[in-house]
């Protein structure tokens, strides 16, 4: 079974739910409410997902932003991912740098893979939710798998779980640590060729509006403008002094909406070009720097 996801730290996850060997975990859910007030969960083992680590595929092409006319592979979509991971957020070495500016690379290795797989009769299984980055990494897979018959499946994140005395609420895949994935299992569905063709129809809709950004509205994925986040930066940002890294994280953690921090980045750099947005204080790291609205 390939398992296919749309984001780096849930693909990775992935690779240690079906190696039978977590050397780590990533960062768990979201919020968990237990009796009134909020504590970390106690991750059960859920068992492993079969299989090998060499089945698991990372399309994390960020089809939610920028255009969609051009496919995935295009070197637009790979200069836009390199763009949006190299805004030196932290200082970091040549080294990672350029890795970062290479993950397109990578992914379009990850969609080349997918395709032998497919091309070899295997089944796929594609693990989604309803972040905007996630819903977009489905609906576009489909206009691959509209030309296949292989057997695909689906598991969707749900909104919450309840464990025991919790209800632990989850925004994307990201926020699953490896032990948990196969706990998720019972909620996997076959994907009719009647719904492959659905969502390649409603992603060819978003492409011909081809607008900058997609975004999850009353449970719809639609196309919306740049600025369309933008209000939850400028109901934070005052004129008093505040560090980057302060201002998206308190938007993070306050709207959960399933957007990267990386897109914040970018529209807060945008208006400091504009003049709407001051830096008082600089940084060689962006999220280091002090930011103020300008007043002046």
């Amino acid at each position: 079974m390939i398992e296919v996801l749309f984001g780096e730290s849930e693909a990775g996850s992935m690779k240690a739910a079906k190696n039978k060997f977590v050397a780590g975990t990533v960062n768990g859910p979201v919020s968990v409410w237990v009796a009134g007030k909020k504590t970390p969960p106690r991750k059960s083992f859920a068992g492993w997902v079969e299989g090998t680590p060499d089945e698991v595929i990372c399309l994390g092409f960020m089809m939610d932003i920028g255009s969609i006319k051009e496919p995935m592979d295009s070197p637009y979509r790979k200069e836009l991912i390199g763009s949006m991971y190299a805004q030196n957020q932290w200082e970091q070495d040549e080294e990672t740098i350029q890795e970062l500016k290479n993950a397109g690379d990578a992914y379009v290795n990850e969609l080349y893979r997918l395709k032998r797989f497919l091309d070899s009769g295997e089944s796929v299984r594609i693990w989604y939710s309803d972040a905007p980055y996630s819903r977009c990494g489905l609906y576009s897979l489909c206009q691959i798998l509209k030309d296949y018959e292989n057997k695909i499946s689906a598991v969707k994140l749900p909104e919450y779980i309840v464990q025991d005395t919790n209800i632990v609420s989850y925004q994307s895949w990201n926020e699953v640590s490896a032990e948990e994935f196969a706990g998720f299992l019972p909620h996997e569905r076959a994907l009719s060729e009647q719904e492959v063709r659905m969502y390649n129809t409603l992603w060819g809709i978003l492409a011909e509006e081809n607008s900058p950004l997609r975004a999850i509205v009353n449970n719809r994925l639609l196309s919306v403008p740049e600025d369309f986040y933008d209000f939850l930066i400028w109901e934070r940002l005052t004129s008093a002094p505040l560090k980057e890294a302060r201002l998206i994280g308190d938007i993070l953690g306050q709207s959960q909406l399933g957007v990267g921090d990386w897109w914040y980045a970018r529209r807060i750099e945008h208006y400091i070009r504009q003049g709407k947005i001051r830096v008082v204080e600089d940084s060689k790291s962006t999220y280091a720097r002090t930011i103020c609205l300008n007043t002046i």
